[in-house]
């Protein structure tokens, strides 16, 4: 059963999905800040990162930076979710590191797509 880190801070956000993916089969681990999300990355070894990028203590850009530059969690896919739409927030996003990029509110059928694909793709690897 492969494990997502959910790292969001908007508590009816992080119900919701963590609820889904649950009944989908995966592991959740919850990260509420971005600070609490890197230390996760690091202690729960997930197999895929759910990041917002709004996040108190350390936003997401940063926590995707770090983990994209560390050569212990560089290997963990990372999917954004994000309210900010706009063309240079997604490159922004993607200059940091992430793997992939959904905005909000999130649409879980192609989110799951995006998820199981990156899976996929690093149990080939």
């Amino acid at each position: 059963m492969p494990k997502i880190l959910l790292v969001e801070d908007n508590e009816m956000n992080r119900d919701m999905l963590s609820r889904r993916l649950e009944r989908k089969g995966y592991r959740v681990v919850l990260a509420q800040d971005g600070r609490q999300g890197y230390l996760l990355a690091h202690s729960e070894r997930p197999d895929l990162i759910l990041m917002d990028l709004s996040l108190p203590v350390m936003d997401g850009w940063e926590v995707t930076r770090l983990l994209k530059g560390n050569g212990s969690t560089s290997h963990i896919p990372i999917i954004v979710l994000t309210a900010h739409a706009l063309l240079s927030d997604r490159a922004k996003a993607f200059d940091a590191g992430c793997d992939d990029y959904d905005t909000k509110p999130v649409e879980f059928g192609r989110l799951s797509e995006k998820i199981e694909n990156l899976l996929v793709v690093r149990k080939e690897s």
